[in-house]
């Protein structure tokens, strides 16, 4: 990728915020990939994907573990899961080899999977080699008639965020536009009822939280051409063009590709969250409102009053649970902002929360949630969290997987919100497990155990002195315990 297209994707005119200097946005700096680089952020953003074959160009170490490496769930192919690499080893390189190895991987990939595409990962090693991905890609999609689409984002481009970006922009050039969307099945529309196609980018269904929005979009009449990425297929894909509006889950990831959708085809797009009621129900009225249909928006508000009664009642047991619990939750992007409205849904205070990864739209909606005092971490080294849990009395540490064994050697209920994680949080019925989960880790009878005094570090009660022996029992002792005190 040459560097004025790398400017470009950090030049982004779709930030408000895009003419000041921000961390969401930063241009790389040495040591700053240490979170994630650019390859690592290309492919965690098009992995999803679920009948695509994922080859990694380059050395076996930057494959890395690819079976259920990111919690993404998908309803059918699981050829995602399957870690494919060219494996380039120090005599390709010196040898020249490294195209070549490229070419025969792809053909040993649809030989062996047939899949619906092909996505190829650039990554340090041929960048810096020269490798022509790009021509090797068009020259086996003409050999053998399965489209193969070059992600160039090596890991020195930039951080993780550039990759996520890069994959978008890939995705736009070769993908979207490729094939018109299927017809809607007869006898589904009706009079008051028009089916719309909508999409969702940057949504990767982590723990199956798609799945428990998926029925909501049902009942409405919303059609999902394609989730970007999470249970997605590379034909939907194909069809994000036909869009009436897109929602952008995650913008700090993919916000450029509904820029650029809207540019080409006018697809109009706002952001908005699954996490906490008010959230959902307002991410639904956005819907309503930019499509315009007045039988929508009557279905919209029906079902929005319906679900908030059953959910409120719900989680009213909950609610008294974790009322005035304090939270200190650290993790980035969409959920930085968008978990607080969940947690202060079900009554708990948010003491502080981390922006390492969030964009200056992320930071003015936390000030909405928290007001303009709130308590933002850029950085959050175990010295941080462990004051600030001290300082406030946070009763549980919300955060990413790499923050667990912090929480727990300081004995700190911890529950992971990342992509690790094996709950899904997303929709009403998340809030219930959202809320099941922080009671099950606040209230786990481990931690009054663990804070107490080891049983051998507590003060040894002094041991009571034995009666007097009575002057009989002295008389009738044995002689041998007499020579055995001398001895």
């Amino acid at each position: 990728m040459k560097q004025k297209d790398i400017s470009a994707l950090l030049d982004e005119p779709a930030c408000a915020h895009n003419s000041k200097g921000k961390s969401g946005c930063a241009k790389p700096k040495p040591g700053a990939t240490a979170g994630g680089c650019a390859f690592d952020g290309a492919q965690i953003a098009l992995l999803p994907i679920g009948d695509v074959a994922h080859i990694v160009h380059g050395s076996i170490a930057c494959a890395g573990n690819s079976w259920d490496n990111r919690g993404t769930r998908s309803t059918g192919p699981t050829l995602y899961k399957i870690g494919m690499t060219t494996d380039l080893t120090e005599q390709d390189v010196i040898m020249g080899r490294g195209e070549k190895r490229l070419f025969h991987s792809i053909k040993q990939a649809i030989d062996s999977y047939a899949p619906a595409a092909v996505f190829v990962y650039n990554t340090c090693v041929p960048a810096l080699t020269g490798d022509d991905v790009e021509a090797v890609c068009r020259e086996a999609e003409k050999r053998w008639g399965t489209p193969v689409v070059p992600v160039d984002a090596a890991g020195f481009y930039g951080t993780k965020n550039l990759g996520n970006r890069i994959a978008g922009e890939s995705m736009v050039k070769y993908v979207c536009g490729g094939r018109e969307p299927d017809p809607v099945p007869e006898g589904i529309e009706r009079d008051g009822f028009k089916v719309h196609d909508i999409c969702l980018v940057g949504e990767y269904n982590i723990a199956g939280e798609l799945w428990r929005v998926m029925p909501l979009f049902d009942e409405l009449g919303l059609r999902v051409l394609c989730t970007l990425s999470g249970d997605a297929r590379f034909r939907e894909a194909q069809t994000m063009h036909r869009s009436e509006v897109n929602m952008m889950v995650c913008s700090k990831a993919m916000v450029n590709v509904a820029r650029k959708l809207k540019d080409a085809f006018g697809t109009p797009w706002f952001e908005g969250s699954f996490y906490g009621v008010q959230d959902v129900s307002q991410a639904l009225r956005d819907f309503a409102r930019i499509i315009d249909d007045s039988d929508l928006t009557a279905r919209t508000e029906a079902l929005i009053a319906r679900e908030e009664a059953r959910i409120d009642a719900a989680l009213e047991p909950w609610r008294q649970r974790l009322q005035g619990r304090k939270v200190l939750l650290y993790t980035g992007g969409v959920k930085s902002w968008s978990v607080i409205s969940a947690l202060q849904d079900l009554g708990m205070t948010v003491v502080a929360t981390g922006t390492r990864k969030s964009t200056e739209e992320d930071k003015a909606r936390i000030r909405e949630l928290m007001g303009e005092d709130a308590v933002m971490l850029d950085e959050g080294n175990p010295r941080t969290l462990i004051d600030i849990v001290r300082k406030n009395d946070v009763d549980i540490l919300i955060a990413g997987g790499r923050n667990m064994y912090t929480a727990l050697k300081a004995r700190i209920p911890f529950l992971d919100i990342n992509q690790e994680r094996e709950f899904g949080y997303a929709g009403y019925d998340g809030m219930l497990e959202l809320a099941k989960q922080l009671c099950l880790t606040a209230e786990s009878p481990i931690w009054e155990a663990v804070r107490r005094p080891a049983p051998w570090a507590q003060a040894v009660a002094p041991q009571h002195e034995a009666p007097p022996i009575a002057a009989a029992e002295t008389a009738d002792a044995e002689p041998v315990a007499v020579e055995a005190s001398h001895a």
